[in-house]
């Protein structure tokens, strides 16, 4: 079973992209960070 991908606000404004509970990219605007979660759930 694969690990769930979530984008989630920080508190400085900007996004971070995780898979399961580890951080893979973050510091992203909401759009860039939406893009990433989309282009891994595409494989």
């Amino acid at each position: 079973m694969s690990e769930i991908i979530r984008v989630k606000p920080t508190h400085d404004g900007t996004y971070t992209v995780y898979r399961g509970s580890q951080v893979l990219v973050s510091g992203l605007t909401r759009q860039q960070a939406e893009r990433y979660e989309a282009d891994l759930a595409r494989g």
